[in-house]
C-alpha cells in the first residue's frame, strides 16, 4: 500500500523556490535540518526541494519538466488563487473529455505542474 507521495526536485535557487511555493502556490515551508533542502507542504502534497545550482534548469528539460499532476477538490478555486498570486499558466482551466477539469502552470524554476479536479 502506498501511504503518500513526495516529489523530489532539484532547484537552482532554493530561496527563490521556497518563496514561489509559499507565496504563489500557498505551500508551507518546513526545515529539515539541512540548509540545502526544504520540504514544501500543502494538504496531502509534499515536495522535497534540493539546492542544486549546477543542475540543468527545468525549463531546458522540455517534456521532462512535467513532474506532478495534483488532483484537488475545487480546481476553479485553486486556479483563481494561484492566478491572483501571479502564477504563470501553461494551460487555462478547461473541462476535458477524460473527465478532469484542469489547468497547468510553470514554476519559477521551469517545472510544470498540472492541477485537476475529477468531474462526475
Amino acid at each position: 500500500m502506498i501511504q503518500r507521495t513526495m516529489y523530489v526536485l532539484a532547484v537552482q535557487d532554493l530561496q527563490k523556490s521556497l518563496e514561489y511555493y509559499r507565496d504563489v502556490l500557498g505551500f508551507a515551508i518546513r526545515e529539515i535540518g539541512d540548509d540545502g533542502w526544504r520540504i514544501f507542504e500543502r494538504d496531502g502534497c509534499r515536495i522535497m526541494a534540493g539546492h542544486c545550482p549546477d543542475s540543468t534548469p527545468a525549463h531546458d528539460l522540455g517534456d521532462h519538466s512535467y513532474f506532478a499532476y495534483l488532483v484537488v477538490d475545487n480546481a476553479d478555486e485553486f486556479y483563481k488563487e494561484v492566478v491572483a498570486n501571479g502564477a504563470e499558466l501553461i494551460k487555462e482551466i478547461k473541462s476535458e473529455p477524460w473527465g478532469m477539469r484542469e489547468f497547468g502552470l510553470r514554476t519559477n524554476d521551469g517545472h510544470r505542474i498540472m492541477i485537476g479536479q475529477e468531474q462526475k
